[in-house]
Parts: structure tokens; C-alpha cells; sequence
């Protein structure tokens, strides 16, 4: 009983061996052409790191952040409301501050000012979202250049090639070409994934900061009316 467990775990491992040497040797086969490729798959990397914690809700502010400014603002205020936009260093806070600061200036300068500070934080948070929109659209690219090239290659091969042995040198030319659009398309369709997903945050938080801002509105009008009813 343990001998037969023995041999399908050595079996099963070596099955596994096996797969990760021909996955291996099929980069290796891709040509020149992986080597871009390759690049392309560390960049996307990189890039999906860096925008996925830069673009935590911790890190662009979140809606019981700004939840919590605008009670602050409804007890107290705009200047409280300021301090503690001040604590905090993100997005979010950025915006509302611009708002509170505002807050006894007209409706059209303070939503003007909003706007601004908005289309900024926005643009920094979409900023290193372009070299993924970039990869995703150049790696299927370079697989079909390096497929086109492995053909021209396979082709050529053949010409030169005894008779007897052309069917099995093409489909071994045309397995090799096929490895570059395989490896493209295996890195533009998880980076392409990334952006989207990326540029859905950007959007949930605008609509965020939206609904906050017009919270805030009201907050003003209910305060500014108490205060005239009351004078």
C-alpha cells in the first residue's frame, strides 16, 4: 500500500517536472521576441502593485471619513470640519478642504474650487494607469510580431528542407511561432483587468466625493437658515 502511494507521488511529481520543463522550454523557444514580452509582463507588475495599494480606500479616503468631517461640520462648523480635513492626507480630505475653506465664498467660486481640486486628485489617481492601458495593448501586439516572425522562419526552414521531413518541421515551426501571441495575450488580459478595475475605483470614488459635496450643501443651507431664522 505505501509503495503504491510511493510511486504515484513520485510519479505525480515527476508529471509535474515534466510540465514546468516544457512550459520552460516553450518560453525559451519563443524567440527574441519574449524578451519585450517579457518586459511587458514586469512592468504590468509593477504597475498593478503600486495602484493597487496607492489606491486602497485607506490611502483616498473612504465614506465614513468623510461622513465623519461632515458631523463634525454639522455640530461645529466649517473650522472644525478644517482641522480635521487637516489630520488626514489624502484625496478626500484634500477636496473637502477645499470646499470648507470656501465655505462663506459664493456658490459658483466654491464649486469652481471643488471642480479643480477634484480634476487633480483624479489625475494623480489615474496617473500610472497609463503604462497598463500601454502593456495591454502592446503585448498582443509583439506575440503576433513574433508569430509572424516564427512562420517566416518555419516557412523558410521547410524550402530548405528534405521532403520527407516538412510536415513534422512545420507543425514543430508553427507550435514555436504560436508561443509569442500565447504569451501576449496571457499578459494584456490580466492587465487589461487591472485597469479596468483601476479606473472603477477612480470612478466609485468620484461619485463618492459627489454625494459628500451635495451633503454638504445642505449641511450649509440648514445651517446659514437656522442662523437667519434665529436672528
Amino acid at each position: 500500500m505505501d509503495l503504491n502511494s510511493l510511486a504515484e507521488n513520485t510519479t505525480a511529481q515527476g508529471d509535474t517536472a515534466y510540465q514546468l520543463e516544457s512550459l520552460y522550454d516553450m518560453v525559451m523557444n519563443g524567440g527574441p521576441v519574449m524578451v519585450p514580452i517579457g518586459l511587458c509582463s514586469v512592468v504590468a507588475l509593477g504597475y498593478t502593485v503600486e495602484r493597487f495599494v496607492r489606491l486602497a480606500p485607506a490611502k483616498i479616503g473612504n465614506r465614513r471619513f468623510g461622513q465623519g468631517v461632515l458631523e463634525v461640520v454639522r455640530e461645529g462648523g466649517p473650522d472644525p470640519g478644517l482641522e480635521a480635513c487637516h489630520g488626514k492626507s489624502n484625496p478626500l480630505s484634500r477636496i473637502l478642504a477645499e470646499a470648507l475653506r470656501r465655505w462663506r465664498a459664493g456658490l459658483v467660486e466654491r464649486d469652481k474650487a471643488v471642480e479643480d481640486a477634484g480634476a487633480r486628485e483624479v489625475h494623480r489617481m489615474a496617473a500610472n494607469l497609463r503604462p497598463l492601458q500601454v502593456v495591454a495593448m502592446l503585448a498582443p501586439l509583439l506575440g503576433l510580431l513574433g508569430t509572424v516572425w516564427g512562420m517566416i522562419q518555419a516557412f523558410s526552414k521547410l524550402a530548405a528542407a528534405d521532403s520527407l521531413a516538412k510536415p513534422e518541421l512545420l507543425a514543430s515551426g508553427i507550435s514555436q511561432a504560436l508561443v509569442t501571441t500565447a504569451a501576449g495575450l496571457a499578459i494584456a488580459i490580466p492587465t487589461q483587468a487591472a485597469y479596468f478595475y483601476f479606473r472603477g475605483r477612480i470612478d466609485r470614488f468620484t461619485r463618492m466625493v459627489e454625494d459628500i459635496y451635495v451633503e454638504l450643501g445642505e449641511i450649509q443651507e440648514g445651517r446659514d437658515g437656522g442662523g437667519h431664522a434665529n436672528s
